[in-house]
């Protein structure tokens, strides 16, 4: 049974309101009541007065493979149980499990897991899939085994769907591919989001694929047609096309600092969705960890295969907000967007990526130096900061 929890004295970030600061009274899984001064009483009080603490609405991070040791390629329960309670010491409330380009036998063991998993109190909420693959581009797959890769086929699409019990809610594909478009236009049909990623596209075939229903595109500027002045690709695509959402790993690895900001201006936060792309080392300490069967090498700071390609990330959520923020000096609202606000709305979640009354209990509360400090998953505290 979860306990009624009081938060008082706190900045309260929205992405749309005015920051203010005031109080959070959460009980039966939901935000009960959102206001400058709350008098009622609480099995927990958590008191910011002084603390120069704000409160967010718990990162949604819908581009995350694995961690501590756990991938959702694994296909046990341990592995997403693993995964889920590993996110919110980050700041993560919820996310899509992600999975790669292999073979029709793993994808579809690793669907019918995730189809039966259901979060536990105090482990972040998997709202769904990113199918990450296999319908990509082989001259652009970094990390993707590109013996697995295939064109997309939407009877395979909705064999997996039903076998994850209609859980996929993102795909990840290359539109210039044989049957791609009319495999986005079915996508967008069926309410699943067509990302542009892992895709070789000219400008133009990026153009078709929008106006055939894609609106998000994978990693920005990672495994995709780069941007030159006579041929802008997917990434020149990616920054003028207004309706597209676009994902940035921001561990100023996968891209750098000013290409980050770029992104960040040209977008805007309400454009711009920051992921981890973390693979299962997240969290552990330097070795050979397995992906898709590939062995990576991971230091402190990176992942890569054997020939030096970056193979996921090891990055927190919490280390994109301040990386971000340290490049952009972007508002509360803003950082509101990029991590939860966004991919709410994307995903339809009306109860996510906002602090008001009835919305999801999933709070996340940083200090002024963007450091978790207390991470409620669906009114239950998931992390306490020691």
């Amino acid at each position: 049974m979860n306990k009624r929890i009081l938060i008082s004295g706190i900045t309260i970030a929205d992405a749309v309101k005015e920051s203010f600061v005031g109080d959070l009274l959460l009980e039966d899984e939901k935000i009960s009541r959102v206001a400058e001064k709350i008098d009622a009483q609480a099995d927990i009080h958590v008191d910011a007065a002084g603390k120069n603490w704000t409160a967010y609405p718990g990162f949604i991070d819908v581009h995350i493979h694995g961690a501590a040791g756990f991938d959702a390629m694994d296909a046990t329960p341990e592995a997403l149980a693993g995964i889920a309670s590993a996110l919110p010491k980050e700041g993560t409330t919820s996310f899509l499990a992600t999975t790669m380009t292999q073979s029709d036998r793993a994808i579809s063991a690793a669907l019918q897991n995730i189809k039966g998993f259901q979060a536990q109190d105090g482990q972040a909420e998997m709202l769904g899939v990113h199918l990450e693959g296999p319908f990509i581009s082989d001259k652009r797959a970094g990390a993707q085994p590109i013996e697995h890769i295939a064109e997309p086929s939407y009877p395979l699409f909705q064999k997996w769907q039903k076998l994850s019990g209609g859980q996929i809610r993102l795909v990840t594909m290359a539109p210039e591919a044989a049957n791609g478009l009319a495999f986005v236009k079915q996508l967008a049909e069926d309410g699943v989001i067509a990302s542009i990623g892992h895709s070789d596209a000219t400008l133009e075939e990026v153009q078709a694929a929008v106006r055939s229903g894609a609106s998000h595109v994978t990693h920005l500027y990672n495994q995709m047609s780069p941007f030159h002045h006579r041929n802008p690709g997917v990434v020149g695509a990616a920054l003028t096309e207004g309706s597209l959402s676009v994902e940035v790993i921001a561990d100023f690895i996968h891209s750098h600092p000013t290409s980050v900001e770029l992104a960040f201006r040209q977008k805007g936060a309400g454009k711009l969705i920051l992921i981890t792309d973390a693979m299962r080392a997240k969290g552990l300490a330097p070795g050979v960890y397995d992906l898709g069967g590939q062995d990576v090498q991971v230091t402190k700071k990176d992942a890569r295969l054997a020939d030096g390609t970056l193979a996921g990330s090891i990055l927190t959520m919490e280390t994109a907000v301040k990386n971000v923020q340290s490049i952009t000096g972007c508002s509360l609202n803003e950082v509101v967007s990029m991590t939860s606000a966004n991919a709410a709305k994307e995903l339809g979640l009306s109860n996510k990526g906002r602090l008001q009354d009835g919305t999801d209990a999933d709070v996340v509360i940083l200090d002024e130096d963007f450091n978790v400090q207390l991470t409620i998953c669906r009114g239950t505290i998931a992390y306490t900061k020691e």
